[in-house]
Formats: C-alpha cells, sequence, structure tokens
C-alpha cells in the first residue's frame, strides 16, 4: 500500500456519512476531511454547540445533531429522528482512562459508551446504511479481556484494563457485525480502524505515569490518526472484516494500512457471546435486510 494521505480520499458527492464524536480530535479531522471531498457529514455529538464550532468554519454540507452514546434513550432519538438513507457510519465517538463512573443506563462508562451505545446506535440504523459501518477501536485492545464482570461490579476498577476491555470489544464487534451482514447476503461492510498514538483530547488529559507509558512515546497529530478511519470510510474495494492501522513500528504512527488484531479479537465464540450479552443489556436486537 502507497502512503495513502487525505488528499487520496476519493470523491464524496452524493454520500451521506455520519462521524459521532466529531466535535473534537479525531472525529473533527475526519469530518473536515471528508465534508472537503464533498461528503454531506452528520456531526453526530454530545455537545451540539463544540460540534456547531467544528461544522461552521467548514462552510460546507455539514449537520449538527445529539447523540449520546452514554445514553440509551439519546442513541433511539438520534436514529428516530435520522431521515433517510446514510453511506457509512463512523462509530468513533468514546471515553478514555475515566475515573469509575456509571451511565445514565447503569452502565461502566468504557463499556457503555464504546460499545453497548455503538452497539445499539449500528443495530438502530442498521437496514439505512448502504456501504459500510466503521468502528473505532485502540492498539490497547490486545490488553482487554471480556469479564463476565463487565461493569465492574465485583472486582476492584483499573480505569486502563476498563477501557482496553471497551476497545477489545469493539473489534469484537466489528467481526461479528460482518459474519451476519455476511449471513443476511448484504453488501455493507464491517470495518476497524484505529488511529495509532494520536494527540487526543483524552490522552492530553491524562497525566498519569501509568497513561504515559501506555501512550507509548511521542503521539502523532490527530491529522495523521485520522487517516486510517478516513482509508476505512473511503477507500474503493476494502474487505469486510478488516483491520485499519498505521504502518509504522508496532502500528503506533503512519500511514494506514491493513493490520491484524489480537487472537482474542478473533474469537468468534467470544464474540458470540459478547454480542448476546449486548443485546440483553441494551433490549437492540438487530433484523438485518439483505440488499
Amino acid at each position: 500500500m502507497t502512503k495513502w494521505t487525505a488528499a487520496d480520499v476519493p470523491d464524496q458527492h452524493g454520500r451521506t456519512v455520519v462521524v459521532t464524536g466529531a466535535n473534537s480530535g479525531l472525529g473533527a479531522e475526519v469530518t473536515r476531511a471528508l465534508a472537503e471531498a464533498g461528503a454531506h457529514v452528520i456531526l453526530a455529538c454530545r455537545d451540539p454547540d463544540r460540534a456547531r464550532a467544528v461544522a461552521e468554519p467548514i462552510g460546507r454540507d455539514t449537520e449538527v445533531r445529539r447523540l449520546d452514546l452514554a445514553d440509551l434513550s439519546s442513541v433511539r432519538a438520534f436514529a428516530d429522528g435520522l431521515d433517510g438513507e446514510v453511506d457509512a457510519l463512523i462509530n468513533n465517538a468514546g471515553v478514555m482512562a475515566v475515573p469509575q463512573g456509571s451511565t445514565a443506563d447503569g452502565f461502566e462508562r468504557h463499556i457503555g459508551t464504546n460499545h453497548l451505545g455503538p452497539y445499539a446506535l449500528t443495530g438502530l440504523l442498521i437496514n439505512r446504511v448502504r456501504d459500510r459501518v466503521v468502528t473505532v477501536y485502540s492498539g490497547l485492545h490486545v490488553l482487554g479481556r471480556i469479564s463476565d464482570d463487565l461493569n465492574w461490579e465485583r472486582r476492584r476498577y483499573q480505569r486502563w484494563l476498563a477501557y482496553a476491555q471497551s476497545k477489545l470489544a469493539n473489534v469484537l464487534f466489528a467481526h461479528e457485525l460482518q459474519r451476519r451482514l455476511a449471513a443476511a447476503g448484504r453488501r455493507t461492510v464491517s470495518v476497524a480502524a484505529h488511529p495509532g498514538i494520536s494527540a487526543t483530547e483524552g490522552q492530553r488529559r491524562d497525566t498519569s505515569f501509568q497513561g504515559k507509558i501506555l501512550a507509548g512515546g511521542p503521539a502523532q497529530s490527530p491529522a495523521m490518526g485520522a487517516l486510517p478511519i478516513l482509508y476505512a470510510a473511503t477507500a474503493p474495494g476494502i474487505v469486510g472484516g478488516t483491520c485499519i492501522g498505521p504502518d509504522g513500528f508496532l502500528q503506533r504512527h503512519g500511514h494506514p494500512t491493513t493490520v491484524g488484531s489480537s487472537r482474542t479479537s478473533r474469537d468468534g465464540t467470544l464474540a458470540t457471546r459478547l454480542w448476546e450479552r449486548s443485546e440483553l443489556l441494551t433490549g437492540v436486537r438487530y433484523s438485518i435486510e439483505p440488499f
């Protein structure tokens, strides 16, 4: 693969893309690049004012809608209020290494915001997504374990391991979604992408020693970190079930390329169990229509 950049994003005129968490960092960079290429971008954000601050300077075909992935009622309201079909859904929003707390529905904040919210959103929109679903994960998924105690109610809370669990859930979800799309005879594909080590707002907030060790050195810019997400969302002919990440050392920095993920993230039995648990917790059951 050549050194793909934002300049290589194909013409997006006539395409509609939903980007969650588009008000800052990676999501804002993805939004700008897609809009520059001609897409109608829906910025799905918890704080509409911050999202409008990103959208207005773009001066192109953008739309701001409120979405709080830590509140399933907000997820349902967003899905109900979205008109027509979209070409791509980019599940980018998330929290990283936050103190212990609960979402509006009582879930641990990482698993609730990073996995259960996107699981529900995707399920409610799946028959309106024509081309692809992109789920943003992290290289730290390799530290994750899907515990029976998904919400950290019976074990000592460790914020980085809670984050890693949610990011492993993202990859398991992306792979399982692709299996279900293919089984339904659907042309829509599911792709996972991670930004490597990027200077996002979440990383700037975390000044702990553990955070610095896990970050693994200097971070690349959000513009570079956004490239794997943009590639996953726009590159023609991408294969469902693929993971995209940086091509540099240990996938920490660089330009987008196809990458591997942990053995655990490819465990089909574990993915099915997580899917069934997610269905039970959110009340969202997928009914994928072929087309």
